[in-house]
């Protein structure tokens, strides 16, 4: 059986719902992900990371639409979003750090949610250009830069907050020697 729209408009949740690509779970997931932005947002007394994630909440669903109508990331966006990631990122006093094991409470385990879902985000633009979609080459790029962003602001809350985080080293990709 395949399923389809019942005809009656109250029983439809998204009008691609029963669609059989890529798109709708790209736009499902990027919905999930402005929704914990949105949660972050309510939980935060820092007003910087408020404002930014604030900022930032409109432009995920720009690139929720992105994929199937006009496209809404532009350069401008990838540049403010670049810049707010490297404000943030230098308020980090441990930066020698590569990886942490995901810690902190609150908004900090939203945040840690908010970055792994923009993984899921770049790997389902990968399927959808895998199907032969064409995605619009800010895509990727913003989408890649929101994990790293996400992460910087994990930082920068556990340290105001004194939360450890103890560096992740792989045993699995051993780093090469340093001379």
């Amino acid at each position: 059986m395949v399923l389809k729209f019942s005809g009656d408009i109250d029983e439809l949740a998204y009008p691609f719902i029963f669609e059989d690509s890529s798109l709708c779970d790209f736009e499902i997931l990027t919905d999930e992900l402005c929704t914990y932005v949105g949660l972050t947002i309510s939980q935060l007394a820092d007003d910087e990371i408020r404002q930014s994630l604030s900022w930032l909440q409109p432009r995920i669903f720009n690139l929720n639409g992105s994929i199937r109508g006009k496209c809404g990331i532009f350069e401008a966006d990838i540049i403010k979003l670049k810049a707010d990631y490297h404000y943030f990122r230098a308020q980090v006093t441990d930066k020698n750090k590569r990886f942490v094991l995901p810690r902190g409470v609150g908004a900090v385990v939203q945040l840690h949610q908010c970055r792994s879902l923009s993984k899921k985000v770049v790997r389902q633009l990968v399927k959808v250009d895998a199907e032969g979609k064409k995605v619009p080459e800010t895509l990727p790029r913003f989408s890649n830069l929101l994990v790293n962003y996400f992460f910087a602001l994990t930082r920068v809350l556990n340290q105001h907050s004194g939360i450890e985080e103890p560096e992740y080293i792989s045993i699995n990709y051993p780093m090469p020697n340093a001379k």
